[in-house]
Formats: C-alpha cells, structure tokens, sequence
C-alpha cells in the first residue's frame, strides 16, 4: 500500500509527475473558470459560488472557513472595490494570508485546505484568502498516558493547535518548525520539530531526507509514519516514540531530539530513542529522585517478571524438578495433580485468556470494559482451578506477570513485552532452562543491532556512555544529570548563544 516496486514503477511514477507538473492557466472568462473549477474538483456538492457583483465572483468550501471573517472582512471589503483588479482586493484585504495565484492546481489545493478563491472577470489571476476554521476535539487529559502530578493537556487532531501548544512549553526563536506534505490522495501536512543548535544536525537531516524521499499514497495517522521512517521496519521493537502529552514532547525536543506532528493525529513522534527510554516517565521528572530511582527500577524489574517467569514456571516443571524447593514441591505437586495438560499448554491456553480479557476491555466502553475485565478474570480463574484444567500456582504466575506487563509507561513497548512471552514459552516447553537462555540471548543480540536514527538503540548501557548513566535506568538529582545525551548533542550545544543568532538560521523552514 505505501511502498512499490521502483524499479518497475520508474515509468508510471515519472508519467504521473510530468502530468502533475502541467500549469494549467486560470481563464480569464468567469463560466470558463467555474467550469474548469468544478471539472478538476468533480462538483463536489460542498462547493459553494456566490457571486459578489457582475464581475466578481468569490468560491469555497463549505465548513472549512471561518464564516465570521469571511462575512465581516470579505465581503465586506468587496462591496467598497467593486469591479477593482485583483491586485487592488488584494491590498484592501486586512486578512494575514492573501496571495495572487495565478495556477488552476495551486488554487485548488489551497480551496481543499480551507482559502476563499476571489475571482474577477476578465482576469487570468486569482485572490487567495486562507480563513480556515476546522473542525477538531477540544483540549483533554492524555487518555493513555495519564500522570498524577504534571500537565493534565495532550494532544489534539489539529495540527495548528499542537504546535501552539508546543510554542507555549518552548518560547524560543531557536525553535524551528519545516513543513511537509505527504500522500498524493490525502494531501497531509506534517511538521518536523527541532531546537536550532542543540538537536544533532545528523539527526536532523535523517529525518527531513528520510520523509523526502517516502512516496505514499495516503498518510492517515503519525503510526504509520513512524514505522516507515524508522530504522528496522521489520523490528518488534519501537524505534520511535509516540506521545500525546506535550510536555513531554517538548522536554524531548530541549533534549536535543527530532519530534514530528502529523495533521489529524494526536499522538507526536519524538526521535532518536534509546530501549531504556521507553520505560521513563515524564512524572519521573516531577518526583524527588529517590523515589523516581525506586519507580524505575521497579519496572524494569516487573519487565523480566512479565518476560520471563511464566517460561521458567514452565521449564522448572517439565524439565527441571530439582531447582523448585522442597516445601514448594509438594503444594506444587498436589495443585497440579489432576491437572490433564502439560505445563506449556495450560500457561498458554491461561496467556491467551488473559490476552482475550485484555483485548475485550479495552474495546468495550469504559464502563462495561472494566467489568468485564475483573468479572471475567475472576470468575474464569475461579472456574479453571475448580474443573480442574490449571493450577492455583500458574493463576498467580499468570496474574503477576499481565500486572508487571503494565507497568510499562508506553503503549506500544508494552505490547512488544506482552508478545514475548508466548515464544520464549514455547522454547521453555520444548528445551527447557536452554530454551529461555536461547531467547535471552537472541533478544540480547537483537536489541545491540537496533538503532534510533542512527543511534544506538542500547544505550548508555552498550555502547557505554557513563555521562548518561545518572538519567538512564535511574535518576539522580538534577545538578548531576547532563540535560543532552551524547547521541543527541549538537555540536554547538553548551555555547553561549542567547546574546546573538546567526544570519543563516531559519526560525521556520
């Protein structure tokens, strides 16, 4: 769907640029134009004409303007020009954006993002007045990423008010925003954000060739672009973080990264990031560092709980009898007496009943979800044990581990943890302790060759970066921790550069 075969497509692709590149003239007559207009547009039945006087005529699309302005700038300033040459409304408009256009697919891809087309008979230009006023959500709590103590704002659909939000966090010249447009059906606009003179020019221009360069045919949502940008598409592993809450956006952003915002998606894509990035909290941020540094700790101790104790329950009870303790052995034995299934089967019929119970109470309603998930999880547990299909022990095993599974602040980490269990259960099952210790080390191997924008995906643990240590899997107080990791430090990051700006530095691209 987003990606072809370019060698086989080089002609067709270079036919369909050639036909894009046509300049087609805008007519002169008014029927013309509005006939031209319509054909390009295929009458769309929201496209309102409303002739102003015997010569001007003014077209747009209806519920993408602002009505207000329109009424009490437009036409009220086209009333006082009757009959006036288009360069002449142009300057009687007190509207901010107001352009001369003098192409039929300009002026129609500036209608479709919410202008006003001012045409006058007998002139072969357009007035173009953006006064769009789109429709979006207004501003909530961060659904889930949600923190007791810090902002309680995230992210909207509108890409005009993110950014303005962002503007707000960082009040900054330095701050730099390019603008893209993606997808040749949708047309969407993408912003890429940076700090001029602390984000990595590296990363930079990693991201701006990297989004050139893409050829799609729709761009929906920022997922979909994160996963064609990133590193290793084929990777389970997230490359790119993806937030709803603008403050921590923007403490990505200070730090040194890129973060990018698509047009109608809420959620913002901050890059590079490191594995051990995934499991911080922007509330780690706001609590006192002993107790930030316990937090920590405490998830990546719940995510080799999720990982890996339901596979050694496994491997202990098919393959390894004599590690389990003598007073656990007993208790163990009589749970599992009249149990008919081997071990690996029965923890994963129990993973994927708790996957099923998970999956069901997050798209049920809130309400209902809920009760589905501790009515269903109990009474099914309960059921199991009673007909004898489990043991009481791996119902615990079972419970802990979907617990320790969300711990884990970010959405699409956590899922990545709760998908490999079910592999390394299935080594534990077939070559016991071996088989987990085989998938240890691939998963080792594999997180060493990952990287973020280049970066290594591993650090500062591998390669070791000790500058970093005191933010990394714990947090010290803020004298201590360096602001900029070493991946994401730019070379004029730590100069004295607020007293002067360079001539060559663009604030927006």
């Amino acid at each position: 769907m987003f990606r072809g075969n370019k060698k086989k497509e080089i002609s067709t692709k270079n036919a369909v640029k050639k036909e894009e590149s046509k300049q087609i003239p805008i007519p002169s007559s008014k029927m013309e134009f509005l006939d031209k207009l319509k054909e390009t547009m295929h009458s769309p039945a929201d496209l309102i004409v409303k002739k102003i006087s015997d010569t001007i005529t003014i077209v747009f699309l209806d519920f993408l303007i602002d009505g207000k302005t329109l009424n009490e700038q437009i036409l009220t300033t086209l009333e006082k020009v009757n009959s006036a040459p288009p360069k002449v409304i142009k300057e009687n408009l007190l509207i901010a954006e107001v352009d001369l256009v003098t192409e039929l697919n300009k002026s129609v891809f500036e209608l479709l993002i919410g202008a006003v087309l001012i045409h006058v008979d007998g002139y072969p230009e357009l007035v173009v007045s953006k006064i769009s006023s789109y429709q979006s959500r207004g501003l909530s709590a961060p659904e889930n990423e949600s923190q007791v103590i810090g902002s309680q704002v995230g992210f909207n659909e509108s890409l005009a008010t993110n950014i303005s939000l962002v503007r707000r966090y960082i009040t900054n010249p330095k701050l730099c925003n390019e603008k893209f447009v993606l997808g040749k059906e949708t047309n969407t606009s993408v912003s890429v954000l940076y700090v001029h003179g602390i984000a990595s020019e590296q990363h930079v221009n990693t991201v701006r060739q990297r989004i050139q360069d893409l050829d799609l045919t729709d761009l929906i949502d920022s997922a979909v672009l994160a996963e064609l940008i990133d590193d290793n598409s084929l990777s389970m592993f997230p490359q790119m973080l993806l937030t709803e809450r603008p403050d921590r956006f923007c403490d990505g952003l200070v730090s040194g990264k890129v973060g990018i915002i698509v047009n109608g998606s809420s959620m913002a894509i901050l890059s590079p990031y490191t594995f051990f990035e995934f499991f911080q909290s922007r509330e780690d941020q706001n609590l006192r560092w002993p107790i930030a540094t316990f937090i920590r700790l405490l998830r990546f101790a719940a995510i080799l709980i999720s990982i890996f104790l339901t596979p050694i329950y496994v491997a202990a009870l098919t393959f390894h009898y004599e590690v389990i303790p003598q007073p656990l052995l007993v208790p163990l034995s009589e749970s599992r007496a009249v149990v008919p299934f081997p071990p690996i089967i029965e923890a994963i019929v129990l993973e994927l009943i708790i996957e099923l119970l998970r999956e069901a109470g997050a798209r049920l309603p809130t309400k209902v979800g809920q009760t589905i998930g501790i009515v269903g999880g109990i009474v099914l547990g309960t059921a199991a044990v009673q007909a004898g299909i489990t043991s009481n022990i791996l119902i615990i095993i079972i419970a802990l581990c979907a617990l320790s599974s969300f711990t884990t602040p970010n959405y699409l980490m956590g899922n990545v943890i709760r998908i490999l269990r079910f592999p390394i259960i299935i080594l534990a099952g077939f070559w016991g302790f071996y088989g987990v210790m085989l998938a240890f080390c691939y998963l080792i191997i594999h997180l060493l060759r990952q990287s973020s924008l280049g970066s290594p995906y591993t650090a500062p643990i591998y390669p070791p970066r000790w500058k970093d240590w005191p933010d990394s899997l714990i947090r010290l107080p803020f004298p201590l921790v360096k602001r900029h990791s070493v991946d994401t430090r730019s070379s004029d990051t730590g100069k004295d550069t607020s007293n002067s700006l360079s001539k060559e530095e663009k604030v927006t691209r």
